[in-house]
């Protein structure tokens, strides 16, 4: 499917981390997503029905970051391919889930992880 529906730079504080601190104080998560959808019934009906809502998207990525803290991000990415791929007509998505703040003994200006699920 060549039609796709982007979301980047969603902003919200999570509760995500390996460490004690981390899961405490929380921190500045960044998330994109990129579903990937048949577009052309939206296209012709000019209606909101035959789409992804992306207000409605943004807000239920935002509250999976919000919410349960995980350990890895790369399992707060699976939670939120969990909840895009439940839109109907969602074929696939690909979620990045960028951690700014991440806890490196080094100088560095983001770790991210991606990953692209499919409807089984």
């Amino acid at each position: 499917m060549s039609d796709r529906i982007t979301l980047r730079g969603l902003r919200a504080h999570g509760r995500h981390g390996v460490y004690p601190h981390e899961r405490e104080q929380g921190q500045p998560f960044v998330v994109d997503v990129t579903l990937h959808l048949d577009l052309a019934p939206a296209a012709a009906s000019d209606d909101v029905t035959d789409t992804v809502h992306y207000g409605e998207l943004a807000e239920a990525v935002v509250a999976v970051v919000t919410g349960e803290p995980v350990a890895l991000i790369e399992t707060l990415a699976q939670r939120v391919a969990d909840v895009c791929l439940q839109r109907p007509g969602v074929e696939t998505v690909d979620v990045t889930v960028h951690k700014p703040a991440a806890p490196v003994a080094v100088e560095l200006g983001d770790v991210a992880v991606t990953i692209s699920r499919s409807r089984l």
